[in-house]
């Protein structure tokens, strides 16, 4: 399997595409993260001008220069994209300037500030933080591929929506035996009367860690059953649809053995998929028992199992605060559930868990193509 360096380089977009850009060859921080950052970097940077407006214009003349900058941001963005996908290579003075001119920033917006008024609006220190997170949180998602694979979720969202409501009919009565009981508690009302919102979000939060390191241990089984079946017709199969289609392997290759960043990308890509019909469960699961609260659990009795007033709801005024927790705790709990029966569950694994796995598995066997055809290239 011989190709050429052209075929080898649209392969490693494709991985950026799919977003998995970790499986690329040599994948590193200034090699390639930092130049699929430059355009949100040039985003942040050109939009920081907007602190600028307030000071510098009224009226009408605020809103026509905020207009000029939102304007000059995404076509500034644009241009830089369009830059990217040629995939240059990134020297050592381009990273420099780039690293440089970030930095600058958040320190030239003040003094401009400054210049303008006595008195500058922003604060340099909450402005230097503000920019440092959005640095970091832009590489970790240019790293991982974050965005390409938010967008496969949010395409997939209505697949998952039709299995997911097929699972919930066939997961609901088993799981309404052990909630119903729960959710007329009232000991349960008590705690979720009291309980904040905050402490409700660190419990769903577990859940999902819980959801999270349960698809991370059936990751290592279907990566290490993908490396022992990479035969010929296998590979063949896989690559239909990118660009090492035309490319036949006549014999098994070798997988190669994975990174910590290649196992957390492609853990990521499972785990994604699976909160995402997860959201799907929880959000339907949560308006069943909103539902079913408002009709069977009347003020007085809420009263009641509360043992005091009852707290509303700021957005809902008739509604009770406790009942809106409760829904969101048993709706977390189903989520969970549903995850880890769809991993486990022979039956719903192969409906509902089987078309996540494919594509991690397809991503396996394009990379083991990869790496043979850029081996002899």
């Amino acid at each position: 399997m011989t190709a050429p360096q052209p075929l080898v380089r649209r392969t490693e977009r494709w991985f950026v595409q799919q977003g998995a850009p970790t499986m690329i060859e040599g994948y590193g921080f200034f090699s390639h993260v930092l130049l699929r950052m430059l355009p949100t970097l040039a985003f942040v940077a050109v939009a920081s001008l907007v602190w600028l407006v307030p000071l510098g214009a009224a009226g009408y003349g605020r809103w026509v220069l905020l207009g000029v900058i939102l304007a000059s941001t995404v076509a500034v963005s644009a241009v830089l994209s369009l830059f990217v996908r040629r995939m240059p290579v990134f020297t050592r003075n381009r990273t420099i300037a780039v690293l440089v001119g970030y930095a600058l920033v958040p320190v030239v917006v003040p003094v401009l500030q400054e210049a303008i008024e006595d008195t500058p609006d922003s604060d340099p220190v909450q402005l230097a933080l503000f920019f440092a997170g959005m640095f970091a949180a832009t590489g970790l998602g240019a790293t991982y591929g974050l965005v390409p694979l938010l967008k496969a979720a949010v395409r997939h969202t209505v697949q998952d929506l039709r299995t997911s409501v097929n699972l919930l009919g066939r997961a609901l009565p088993p799981l309404l035996f052990v909630t119903l009981f729960l959710f007329f508690t009232g000991e349960l009302w008590q705690a979720m009367n009291r309980l904040d919102w905050p402490r409700l979000s660190l419990i769903v939060a577990l859940f999902v860690a819980l959801t999270v390191l349960a698809a991370a241990a059936r990751l290592r089984e279907e990566i290490g059953r993908v490396e022992h079946d990479l035969s010929p017709s296998v590979l063949s199969a896989a690559c239909e649809g990118t660009p090492l289609a035309g490319v036949s392997p006549t014999e098994p290759v070798e997988a190669g053995k994975l990174t910590g960043r290649q196992l957390r990308n492609l853990l990521l890509m499972l785990a994604l998929r699976q909160l995402v019909q997860a959201a799907v469960v929880g959000f339907a699961l949560f308006g069943f028992f909103v539902v079913l609260g408002l009709i069977v659990v009347l003020p007085e009795t809420a009263e009641q199992w509360i043992g005091g007033p009852v707290a509303y709801a700021r957005w809902l005024p008739t509604v009770p605060v406790a009942l809106l927790r409760n829904a969101t705790l048993f709706a977390g709990f189903g989520s969970m559930y549903f995850a880890v029966i769809s991993m486990s569950d022979a039956e719903h694994r192969k409906q509902f868990f089987a078309p996540v796995v494919e594509q991690v598995e397809r991503t396996l066997a394009v990379r083991a193509v990869y790496l043979a055809v850029r081996s002899r290239s």
